[in-house]
């Protein structure tokens, strides 16, 4: 069995894609979408004018005070994925009175995972800075990812350096949701290769085990590390649910009060489609979490 990110069919794909469409209307009307917002000056020799974008979503009825925001970071195995697919997520946040911030990130094989957790960084950085624009309040940004992108949301969380390298505080980030988080532990999981193909995770993570270590968020959590709360799927990949059960104990024993709740049945890519639905569990246990 493969790490992950769900593989599937072109027609499955295309039917979850009119899914969207069909409904993408009733769903804007609440919310207002500000898209392909560069966050690395155009200027800047890295720049990627694809990759290093993101969309701001607002909602359109007014608020007394700045609002809590939520920046997600999208899986696909370090290799695909992009921000204009989860539309969905920005406006289903949106719609329940937080401001979201969907973000690209350059992928393998152009980049390796430390370029791809310095572009979030740098997203982050970005918001810090101008959410308040878009009636966010910058002293409330949570992080939320699923798969890959849970990987690199914990490691924002977890390596003080990332952030510190563009002037952002770590307590900047105030708290994390994990959705069937991977990466975790590429450190243990790329030692093992317990499985067939497992080698293609090489393109992003490299070949040097240090490396694999030096972005697994488990070898950085400390005492203060942001709170956590972690989700994952009781039919999702074992060595997701073993990296997450670890990680769990990790910040246990550094005095933290993580959470690990699994949903029964639900397996790996049911676990960020399920998000289409406003009322899912994971929407009321974030709103609870971030206080909205």
């Amino acid at each position: 069995m493969r790490l992950f990110f769900f593989r599937v069919l072109p027609a499955t794909v295309a039917a979850i894609l009119l899914v969207v469409a069909a409904h993408e209307y009733a769903t804007a009307r609440p919310s207002r979408r500000t898209q392909d917002v560069a966050y690395v000056p155009t200027t800047d020799p890295t720049f990627d004018p694809e990759r290093h974008r993101l969309d701001v979503y607002t909602p359109k009825d007014h608020a007394a005070a700045p609002r809590p925001v939520v920046l997600f970071i999208h899986g696909g195995s370090w290799n695909s994925g992009s921000k204009n697919f989860y539309s969905f997520i920005g406006r289903r946040l949106a719609k329940q009175g937080i401001v979201a911030v969907v973000v690209n990130y350059r992928l393998a094989p152009k980049v390796e995972v430390p370029a791809m957790a310095d572009d979030c960084a740098r997203a982050v950085a970005w918001t810090v800075a101008h959410i308040a624009d878009y009636g966010g309040n910058p002293q409330r940004v949570y992080l939320m990812g699923h798969s890959a992108g849970g990987g690199l949301a914990a490691l924002l969380a977890t390596d003080d350096r990332l952030l510190a390298r563009h002037g952002v505080a770590q307590h900047a980030i105030r708290g994390v949701f994990l959705d069937d988080p991977a990466g975790l532990d590429m450190f243990d999981y790329l030692q093992k290769m317990q499985y067939p193909g497992d080698e293609q995770y090489l393109v992003p993570f490299g070949k040097d085990p240090a490396q694999w270590r030096d972005v697994s968020a488990l070898y950085h959590a400390s005492a203060h590390t942001p709170p956590m709360r972690l989700f994952i799927g009781g039919q999702t990949y074992p060595s997701i649910r073993s990296s997450a059960e670890k990680f769990q104990a990790r910040l246990t024993q550094l005095g933290q009060q993580p959470t690990l709740t699994v949903l029964p049945g639900k397996k790996h890519a049911a676990m960020v489609l399920q998000l289409y639905w406003q009322h899912n569990v994971l929407y009321k246990e974030l709103r609870k979490f971030i206080g909205a």
